[in-house]
């Protein structure tokens, strides 16, 4: 039977901790993304289903922008701002 290679604990720990700040990061940028699309859209034009849907459309867009400016800002393979992920 063959070993299995598990990484070191250091590695795990680090991963974990990286993974964490990055997931943070991307949830509360959604929450505000999506609070500010929905406001946006559907407050000044008394929402439908159609403008709700916009509302979508524009939190999609503002996602994309938040990861071409973190890609742009810093030469990485993440959409993330934060730092060393």
């Amino acid at each position: 039977m063959t070993d299995f290679p598990l990484p070191s604990t250091q590695t795990v720990i680090k991963t974990a901790k990286t993974y964490g700040r990055d997931l943070l990061e991307r949830v509360l940028s959604t929450f505000l993304q999506a609070g500010i699309a929905g406001v946006v859209v559907t407050q000044p034009l008394d929402g439908s289903m159609w403008y709700a849907a916009g509302a979508g459309g524009v939190g999609a867009v503002l996602a994309l922008v938040k990861g071409l400016v973190a890609r742009w800002r810093d030469v990485t393979n993440s959409a993330s701002l934060a730092r060393g992920v």
